[in-house]
């Protein structure tokens, strides 16, 4: 979806956080851009932009995959959560005949028993060398 921002954008905020003192609820936003930031912290849930290959783009989709996954990993490990708390996985395919090529993937990467609700949409995305763009939600 929106990922160019990635090469082209000014440096990014590493985190910055809000505490509105009416209802005491914070809000913290990690690698904030112009546009967006790729994790946004509400109470005690994670939300994470969009997320695509960077190395991997071009690649299979199960390079691409494993690479997105990896970067989700990371994500959820400084907003102090991990994949066994997903709450819900937003995947997005270019072409729906590499489903299977990318649940091979999920399928060994998911936290068993654990798996969030999910969807799993084809789309075109915001350049041709990603086949895989994932959104997830989990708690901390």
């Amino acid at each position: 979806m929106k990922t160019l921002w990635r090469k082209a954008r000014p440096r990014a905020k590493q985190s910055t956080t809000h505490t509105y003192p009416e209802n005491s609820m914070t809000i913290q936003r990690f690698e904030t851009g112009p546009r967006m930031s790729q994790a946004v912290i509400h109470g005690d849930t994670v939300y994470l932009a969009g997320v695509v290959a960077n190395k991997a783009a071009g690649e299979s989709v199960t390079q691409q995959t494993k690479e997105v996954l990896s970067i989700i990993d990371g994500h959820l490990a400084k907003a102090g959560s991990d994949k066994s708390k997903l709450l819900t996985a937003t995947i997005y395919l270019t072409d729906m005949s590499t489903f299977a090529e990318m649940n091979a993937v999920w399928d060994g990467w998911v936290s068993a028993g654990n798996t969030p609700a999910r969807a799993t949409v084809e789309v075109k995305l915001a350049a041709p060398r990603y086949n895989v763009e994932i959104m997830v939600t989990a708690a901390r």
